[in-house]
């Protein structure tokens, strides 16, 4: 796990422990990026060329360094100003100086718009520091009171290492009650005291006082005022732009590791990030060394254009170009193309025809890969992520893919959240007055349910419920919709997740939906969830319509199991990709108008429209269509496989220790998901996946040695799994 960390010291506290003094406590393995009282610290195997560093005094041009340069030894004064980029970032050394120079004047959205993703540290002066995160929630950035100051890391567990901070159950209880809800979690961590920056927002701190403040505003860009065609052009170039920086910055990996990798186990979303890396070149030697090169035309009468291949340019695209290996002097370097068993019998397991480049490995289905392996043999010895999520579950099943990936492995984690359209933005056309342009998604959701449960349901029910509750969302308001969903968790009224598809989109239209796992809750937990929604009822109402507003927080909790997958499965020098998830690939969506989101197939017409203006036109006519794999079936062969483990694990579990579970009704789950002749429909297997996750994360955290990620603190005794009551 990489992270960086620092601190705002404040005034000096009276009495104050010894490993509170500036320069006592240390990061272990840290490299120093800044010095002083105010220190910056990058932990972990970070790249050279992911750590960017800019220096600008009063006077003198900004000085750009890549890679864990020495600290300045000058002391800095009240005018200089530094910046700090962690993490893979297209900007070049240029923009990045241009970008410091313009964030004199306090602007910082500027900061979050190169290709990447990263993490920006800005300091102005010797006082004031700025931590910037990422629109969809995938580079975090955590603080708690430290030192009569304020701390801070892009990870929480090791802020919780430095203060002692025991376990909060209360927030474990709103993770699985409500884990799309912001109103329940609030801007807390599985950790008490150690506080999560809102995707979109600046942490900024000031002689130690901490303050947020938003840099992007939910709705910017979005509306009716730009067409689909300007919308998908931009998305176009932001997904062209952020595929090619890596692409063109991938080192060298071991011997017998591709240096690019691609995973098809994503759907046409990945099958598109793969035909977009291979149609460019692998940079020459052990990578990029930072930035990508913009090179500019060769000089009349140098010979440098006569020996350059020649490059055609087609689509609609600035800088979109196709490139055939006839054309070049010597062949493409291979990209590892990765495809899981039961993603290879989908209908995009090959994802275009003529792609020489790509090297397709179909891995088999493995017992040892499936999910839940881990509770065959020692439940605690995965390694400990930073939050708990359900991706543990499957991180023998994806670390597999991995394995067989590339040093840099691009994936399409999250073009569902980022493009397709949320059920509960029928509400928001409603709200627009654009009651007609709800006909196509209520037909093709007739249509569905017309083909699995009859005429009667997809001709009149189907219509009837899904019309109805988006009525009753776009009327609704936000304060009373938090009251009743706190009802409905006292009272125990929670959806089971069955039902056709016109029934669960039903369901998902509402301000606040339960998760999978509420059911299983006990009613201490139950209760204090809803005794927090209750709470934020009384704060201002968001502003965004609710159909925006569900959709924006569905993608931060999709971003965050992305981050829990990252620490639980990304191989030793490896990093995956995920460039959907990039600050201006979210924004250019933002752009798509809710009409073509809401489209039967819009994500497949979208991609296909991408691939269109950078130069990819030889697609079939059904790419990306076609039945879909059962994604649930390696989930149930895992469970049964892993009965026996599960039956130990939640023998005497440390969810029910802490009063978040209703025991025996989770036993009664299992034992009919480990039935052969039980079945269970999906939101079901979902949640028992986020219990099982939950239970794996407590025990990996009671069996590690606390304060293992700092030097210098003292040896506090191991803190309380169980608080005595919810907070």
């Amino acid at each position: 796990m990489r992270w960086l960390t620092g601190w705002c010291t404040g005034a000096p506290r009276p009495g104050a422990p010894a490993h509170e003094t500036p320069g006592a406590v240390a990061p272990i393995a840290a490299r120093p990026l800044w010095n002083g009282p105010d220190p910056l610290w990058a932990v972990g195997d970070w790249r050279p060329e992911e750590i960017r560093l800019v220096t600008l005094r009063p006077g003198a041009p900004a000085v750009v360094t890549t890679g864990p340069a020495a600290p300045d030894p000058v002391e800095p004064g009240p005018a200089v100003l530094r910046l700090a980029v962690l993490g893979p970032c297209g900007a070049t050394d240029a923009e990045l100086a241009a970008g410091l120079a313009a964030a004199r004047g306090g602007a910082v959205r500027h900061l979050t718009a190169w290709p990447g993703s990263y993490t920006v540290v800005l300091r102005s002066g010797t006082r004031s520091t700025v931590l910037l995160t990422d629109l969809a929630g995938a580079r975090p950035v955590f603080h708690t009171p430290w030192g009569g100051g304020t701390a801070y890391a892009t990870a929480a567990l090791p802020l919780a290492d430095l203060v002692g901070a025991p376990l909060d159950t209360g927030h474990l209880a709103a993770r699985l009650a409500c884990p799309e809800a912001p109103e329940a979690l609030g801007t807390g961590t599985p950790y008490l005291g150690v506080q999560r920056v809102p995707p979109g927002h600046a942490l900024g701190l000031r002689d130690g006082r901490p303050f947020l403040s938003g840099y992007d505003e939910p709705g910017a860009g979005a509306g009716r005022g730009r067409g689909e065609a300007a919308a998908v052009g931009e998305l176009t170039r932001a997904l062209l732009e952020s595929v090619r920086f890596r692409v063109r910055t991938s080192p060298a990996g071991p011997p017998g590791r591709a240096r690019l990798g691609v995973d098809l186990s994503y759907g046409p979303a990945s099958a598109t990030v793969a035909l977009l890396a291979a149609a460019v070149p692998l940079a020459a030697g052990a990578g990029g060394g930072g930035a990508p090169r913009r090179t500019g035309p060769a000089p009349a009468g140098s010979g440098a254009a006569a020996d350059r291949p020649a490059v055609v340019r087609t689509g609609a695209v600035k800088g979109s170009w196709a490139r055939t290996a006839a054309r070049l002097r010597t062949a493409p370097e291979p990209v590892a193309a990765v495809t899981s068993g039961e993603a290879a019998a989908g209908p995009v397991a090959v994802p275009a025809p003529d792609v020489p480049r790509l090297r397709h490995t179909v891995l088999a289905t493995d017992p040892d890969t499936l999910p839940y392996a881990d509770l065959r043999t020692d439940p605690t010895a995965g390694r400990l992520t930073d939050e708990p999520g359900p991706e543990l579950v499957t991180a023998a099943w994806a670390g597999a893919r991995f394995e067989a990936g590339g040093t840099d492995h691009l994936t399409g984690y999250g073009a569902r959240h980022v493009l397709d359209g949320h059920p509960a933005r029928l509400a928001d056309l409603l709200r627009a007055g654009r009651s007609r342009e709800l006909l196509s998604p209520v037909a093709a959701l007739a249509g569905a349910d017309r083909a699995a449960a009859g005429v009667l349901a997809g001709a009149l029910r189907t219509p009837l419920t899904v019309v109805r509750a988006a009525h009753r969302l776009a009327r609704s308001r936000w304060a009373e919709a938090l009251d009743d969903t706190a009802v409905k968790l006292t009272l125990r009224r929670t959806s089971d997740g069955g039902g056709t598809a016109g029934t669960r989109s039903a369901d998902d239209l509402a301000w606040v939906v339960p998760g999978p796992a509420a059911r299983w809750l006990s009613d201490e937990a139950l209760s204090a969830v809803a005794l927090r929604l209750r709470l934020a009822a009384r704060e201002p109402a968001p502003g965004e319509h609710p159909g925006a507003y569900r959709a924006r927080h569905a993608l931060h909790r999709h971003a965050r199991g992305f981050r829990t997958l990252v620490h639980a499965t990304e191989q030793p020098g490896q990093r995956l990709h995920a460039p959907f998830l990039d600050n201006q690939v979210v924004r250019a969506a933002r752009l798509l108008p809710d009409d073509v989101r809401l489209q039967p197939g819009a994500r497949h017409a979208l991609l296909r429209s991408v691939l269109a203006g950078t130069g990819r036109t030889d697609l079939p006519p059904d790419w990306g269509r076609g039945p879909r794999p059962d994604r649930t079936a390696p989930a149930r062969a895992g469970l049964r496989l892993a009965a026996d483990g599960l039956a130990e694990l939640f023998d005497a579990p440390l969810l029910a220790e802490a009063g978040l579970i209703d025991l025996t009704a989770v036993r009664a789950a299992l034992a009919r998901a480990t039935d052969r002749t039980a079945a269970l429909p999906p939101a079901a297997l979902a949640g028992l996946a986020d219990l099982v996750a939950t239970e794996l994360w407590l025990r990996r955290v009671r069996a590690r040695r606390h304060g293992a990620c700092w030097t210098g603190l003292p040896h506090p005794a191991h803190p309380a799994l169980t608080p005595t009551r919810f907070r």
